[in-house]
């Protein structure tokens, strides 16, 4: 990544795509953008790159798969929760997705900064800035059954050692769901789909009858 050069202004922005600039410690809902996150997702690798196949195995398509899971587990979601799983990484479109190891390392300023985030991220699509302690729980559940097979279907876990990390999964078949590593076009492309989709629903729920 490069750097800023000496002696310039201090700064903790970075400039979208979409001209928006977002500030990384004190983020505001006005400068966050579908398009960007989409975009941003899209081209962050899971497991650091290390998964088999041509292309990268994108956050964007990890989170298209966990709302997938999620909506299995919880077939009664509201569009909603939906969006909230959908989004559940959202963060990652500017800092990137650490690895747990680096996490725990890191300690608590990378965690207060991607809350930050979210909350932002959240309010900026009309969702409450922190999810029930309920619908984080299925989110988990459904993101901890999507390690375990990306782990050993694509990054070279063995089911005990996935197990240990993430829990072996009950009642769920990898053959149901979308593994094959899609170009970023594609992930891009579906994230956003699927984000229109769910933002229909939201608002045929919430508009008023006529008659």
């Amino acid at each position: 990544m490069a750097a800023d050069r000496v002696g310039a202004p201090a700064r903790a922005w970075q400039r979208m795509l979409s001209g928006r600039r977002l500030d990384l410690l004190d983020p505001s809902p006005l400068d966050i953008e579908i398009s960007d996150i989409a975009h941003g997702l899209a081209r962050v690798a899971r497991w650091n790159g290390q998964t088999s196949g041509e292309h990268a195995f994108s956050v964007a398509q990890h989170s298209l798969l966990v709302e997938a899971l999620f909506c299995d587990l919880v077939p009664e979601a509201s569009a909603d929760a939906r969006l909230a799983a959908l989004l559940h990484d959202a963060p990652e479109y500017v800092i990137g997705d650490m690895i747990s190891p680096f996490k725990s390392v890191m300690g608590g300023s990378y965690k207060d900064c991607e809350l930050r985030l979210q909350r932002a991220i959240h309010l900026r699509f009309s969702l409450p800035p922190e999810p029930t302690a309920a619908l984080r729980k299925e989110i988990k559940r459904a993101d901890q059954i999507a390690a375990y097979f990306e782990a050993t279907l694509l990054a070279g876990f063995s089911a005990a050692e996935a197990t240990e990390f993430f829990g072996r999964p009950r009642g769920f078949n990898a053959d149901r769901f979308d593994f094959t590593p899609r170009s970023v076009t594609w992930a891009q492309n579906a994230f956003l789909k699927r984000f229109s989709a769910i933002e229909t629903s939201r608002h045929q729920v919430s508009a008023p009858a006529i008659g």
